[in-house]
């Protein structure tokens, strides 16, 4: 028995050991799998925000493709009312999904500037849907649209901890000699 005495102490030290150990793995394992869940999300939500925004943007070169038509937007390559409506529908059917994922997914300062830029795009369709003949109007709408769709970028952003500064604009050179 004093044997069992004698290296009862080392005996608890293992236990310890052991148990402290267990611990300090399923701690580990636990922060891990929280940032990978983490990752996992964002990505998605990226990935959810991209979508989003391709399906407005393409909505949006149609619009513009159609002012064209109209004289409003020195877009290279016009496309009649009737042209576009086919297209613009079907951008606006693939923009379902793409805004169903966004409103279950975004956190609400992303959707709430997606919402922004929505409405501006269906105004841009509205001044072109009346056949309305202002370039000056039109270049209103399209700085909105702009203004608009940068929020949205910005607040994708910071949603997603990317850098949060302006990106450079692209510079477009002039078209046929207009500035």
């Amino acid at each position: 028995m004093s044997a069992f005495i004698q290296q009862l102490p080392a005996l608890i030290g293992v236990v310890i050991g052991a148990l402290g150990s267990y611990l300090a793995i399923v701690r580990g394992d636990r922060a891990r799998f929280r940032r990978e869940q983490t990752a996992r999300w964002e990505e998605r939500r990226l990935t959810v925000y991209a979508d989003y925004a391709r399906c407005l943007k393409k909505s949006v070169t149609l619009t513009y493709r159609v002012a064209a038509h109209l004289g409003n937007d020195p877009h290279p390559h016009p496309l009649s009312p009737g042209e576009a409506a086919p297209l613009l529908a079907e951008a606006a059917e693939a923009g379902d999904p793409a805004g169903e994922a966004l409103l279950l997914l975004g956190i609400p300062e992303v959707v709430e500037k997606a919402r922004a830029w929505a409405v501006v795009v269906m105004e841009m369709e509205r001044f072109l849907n009346d056949g309305t003949r202002d370039p000056d109007g039109w270049q209103a709408l399209l700085e909105r649209q702009r203004t608009v769709r940068e929020a949205y970028y910005v607040a994708v952003r910071a949603d997603l901890a990317l850098t949060t500064g302006r990106p450079p604009g692209w510079q477009v050179p002039p078209l046929h000699g207009r500035p």
